[in-house]
């Protein structure tokens, strides 16, 4: 093997290995926006979420034993 064709295939590996990290990164973006969209359709309240712009009642527990 001369110089350069190891050159090419070690730079080959490193941006492979660069596309690999970012794709990494992807998925877990995407796993944890749709992890809060389950919660927010199940009505579950996140721990980022401020109910302070809400109008009175509005989040609350409701009480069924009346």
């Amino acid at each position: 093997m001369d110089t350069m064709s190891i050159v090419s295939s070690l730079l080959g590996a490193q941006a492979g290995n660069t596309q690999a990290q970012v794709a990494a990164a992807i998925l877990s973006s995407n796993a944890k926006a749709e992890k809060s969209a389950v919660l927010t359709l199940l009505g579950a309240a996140s721990q980022d979420a401020s109910l302070a712009n809400v109008g009175a009642g509005i989040g609350g527990n409701l009480n069924v034993t009346a």
